[in-house]
């Protein structure tokens, strides 16, 4: 499992070269319309083909790179700023605070996430910082539960006790001892969630709740191309490609953290 780490690894730091070097790598700009050049298909002036409106499709995923890194990292990052915070509250302090966030915490799961998601974005208007800023909000109940149980089994440890006898506060012990010692499973939960958040903004970007155009997303690239993917493949097999790629290398990546992280399950 160490080895499909170290593949997906590889993967992942080969599309934030990709998304870094857009301007660079990208063959044409993924917003030129030219009516002429519509659905044509992969050739050596256009690698991938391209759409209805005659934009290059390579450049246009090239680009569509960037913004499904950037609005999974971000949103993950908000997610798991809110479920650290939060979880460690409820498991350290526990009594009212642990009963009043956990409870909080069964609420939120109450509801199912993505029809969540549609409903805040269809009231806020679609825009990337939207998307970032509600999925990171609607996904951090995970993660609070896993460092409550995690702060849970850790502050009743001998260097908490030490650290308490010392004088330390509250606030110190939390972000220098507890969060430190009980932050693996949440990079775990937080590499899965990356994967996760890409699959939704791939899913509200092809509703037309996502990624607006002319900017370009693999959801919205797909959309494009739906209505005439049974003649032209390629609008939909490439962009396909690159959410299956990408969601497979942060799911190795996951896996094989979890692995080394738990000693019965490595080999």
């Amino acid at each position: 499992m160490r080895r499909l780490a170290v593949i997906g690894m590889g993967i992942i730091a080969i599309l934030i070269i990709i998304a870094l070097l857009a301007p660079v790598i990208a063959t044409h700009d993924p917003t030129e319309i030219n009516l002429k050049e519509a659905y044509l298909p992969p050739s050596s002036g256009h690698y991938f083909g391209t759409d209805g409106l005659g934009r290059d499709l390579y450049s246009r995923i090239v680009y569509g790179t960037r913004i499904a890194l950037m609005i999974g990292i971000v949103a993950l990052g908000i997610a798991t700023i809110i479920g650290i915070a939060l979880g460690s509250i409820a498991g350290y302090f526990g009594g009212k605070a642990d009963s009043i966030i956990m409870r909080f915490v069964d609420i939120m799961l109450c509801f199912p996430s993505f029809f969540l998601i549609l409903s805040v974005i269809a009231f806020i208007g679609p825009n990337i910082l939207n998307v970032m800023i509600i999925i990171g909000a609607t996904s951090w109940m995970g993660i609070a539960r896993l460092i409550r149980a995690e702060v849970l089994s850790l502050k009743s440890r001998d260097f908490i006790v030490a650290s308490r006898a010392l004088g330390r506060s509250n606030f110190y012990i939390i972000l220098r001892h507890i969060i430190p010692n009980g932050i693996g499973p949440v990079l775990v939960n937080f590499v899965f969630g990356v994967a996760a958040a890409i699959l939704t903004e791939v899913a509200l970007s092809f509703l037309g709740l996502g990624v607006q155009p002319p900017n370009p997303s693999w959801g919205n690239i797909l959309i494009e191309g739906k209505e005439a993917m049974a003649v032209c493949w390629w609008i939909v097999m490439f962009p396909g490609m690159a959410i299956l790629v990408t969601v497979m290398a942060f799911n190795l990546l996951g896996e094989g953290i979890r692995d080394m992280l738990n000693p019965r399950l490595r080999k």
